[in-house]
């Protein structure tokens, strides 16, 4: 697939790398020479230096052949342009990054493919989802729905207390056969290796598992894991930028108590007036003395979405020493990302990563309509959609040529999510959840198309 992306930034950087990985034709414009010349050093791409709104550019860049032209500069206005630009030179698809809110939830109603925009994609905005959908399954550290939850994936750390610890997941579906879930990846305490679970697969204790669950068997998670649903009242947030401003504004709504933490003394006085039933707060988040003064004890949850990412990193670890349920940070270092656990946050949150994800299923061959990749796992979350001429249309599961580094999760059919072992037959219509490891990838892939 040939791909343009406007903007070596960070997120535009990140999305080359993956996208190399795939063995992708990438062009990466930029107008900063210093970022293609990173770029060029460590990816196998091309790069041009230019600006991305300029038309001779985008045709040096051969436009009019492109299958997919991705606008990610920091400018939304920018990314706009481009992409409009782009279509109409010739590229099949187009996706642009945009910060401003307004623009996603009017999006049916302004029509933006009549421009020539496809998508519009929202680092920020998937960053507040992904902290609601944390919140609301409060006791896993990880989580995404497919089909507004007709299938549920979670990830969490067993426990000593999970019933099925020393037991093989075959000898878990004997025990408890009314089981709605499936465990889909796995990793080891201290080890960085990600396995697809077998039936001969010992669940053990501190093991990071994932699982897919259809809407009953998250209650069923919580019972046999010997978790429990925490309910999040108090929120304390740190940090006033677009994330911590959106978010406060949708937990307010779902009437949560919410102190938010600024830095800034004119941004605190704007999110003031802008977030009336929060209680603003102006201060240094990064002084233990304010957080005690201010309740951290107390709180549910801690959020810690400044642009630091130690900072949001190092108030979590002291929200956790005061014994918060549920501590979120967001870091731009992968580093640090890929060490949530071992560092002791329940759970780190990656923009590029989450607009990575969003941004994949465009490239996916076949036709997939979700992503997302496991936290800590080296791992692909896939949702696609069995057409008539898919290899596995119309075949038992038990039947399919499926590689092992891959299982089949679940599936949607008909809006209602199912659990599907051996003898489930796959139907045209059908959406199939699978969870693979980055060489079964392909395999995978022609089975949808």
């Amino acid at each position: 697939m040939k791909i343009i992306i406007a903007g070596a930034g960070e997120v535009g950087f990140h999305l080359a790398k993956l996208l190399s990985y795939e063995s992708q034709d990438i062009t990466l414009i930029d107008v900063n020479r210093e970022n293609l010349i990173y770029a060029d050093a460590h990816l196998d791409i091309r790069t041009l230096r230019g600006d991305a709104t300029s038309i001779s550019v985008l045709k040096d860049a051969q436009v009019k052949d492109v299958d997919l032209l991705i606008g990610v500069t920091s400018s939304e206005t920018t990314n706009i342009t481009v992409c409009v630009l782009a279509k109409q030179m010739g590229a099949k698809r187009t996706i642009a990054r945009i910060a401003n809110q307004e623009f996603l939830e009017n999006k049916e109603e302004i029509g933006f493919t009549q421009f020539g925009i496809d998508e519009l994609i929202s680092p920020e905005a998937l960053a507040v989802k992904e902290i609601e959908l944390l919140l609301n399954q409060s006791a896993f550290n990880d989580s995404y729905e497919f089909e507004d939850g007709a299938l549920t994936m979670v990830g969490l750390t067993l426990p000593e207390s999970a019933a099925f610890i020393g037991k093989s997941v075959k000898e878990t579906a004997n025990i408890f056969p009314g089981i709605h879930f499936m465990p889909i990846a796995l990793r080891r305490r201290d080890t960085i290796e990600t396995h697809i679970p077998r039936g001969n697969t010992t669940f053990r204790e501190g093991d990071q598992v994932y699982f897919v669950t259809t809407k009953g068997g998250v209650n069923d998670l919580y019972k046999l894991t010997g978790k429990k649903r925490q309910n999040m009242k108090n929120v304390m947030i740190l940090g006033g930028s677009k994330i911590g401003r959106k978010a406060s504004m949708d937990l307010c709504k779902k009437k949560m108590n919410v102190k938010l933490i600024e830095s800034d003394k004119d941004t605190a006085f704007d999110l003031a007036d802008e977030l009336p039933k929060a209680l603003i707060i102006h201060g240094d988040g990064r002084n233990v003395e304010l957080l005690e003064e201010e309740s951290i004890q107390d709180m549910d949850a801690f959020i810690a979405v400044t642009g630091n990412s130690e900072t949001n990193i190092m108030t979590c670890l002291v929200a956790k020493s005061k014994n918060v349920k549920r501590t979120i940070a967001l870091v731009e270092n992968m580093d640090y990302f890929q060490l949530s656990h071992s560092i002791g946050i329940d759970t780190l949150i990656n923009k590029k990563l989450l607009a990575a994800s969003n941004i994949f299923r465009y490239i996916r061959k076949g036709e997939v309509v979700a992503m997302t990749r496991l936290s800590n796992m080296d791992a692909e979350l896939l949702e696609f959609i069995v057409k008539p001429t898919s290899k596995v249309s119309n075949k038992k599961i038990v039947d399919l040529d499926f590689p092992r580094s891959a299982i089949i999760g679940g599936v949607i059919r008909d809006g209602i999510g199912v659990i599907a072992l051996g003898n489930f037959k796959i139907l045209p219509g059908d959406r199939i959840v699978i969870c693979c490891l980055p060489h079964a990838i392909q395999k995978v892939e022609k089975l949808f198309l």
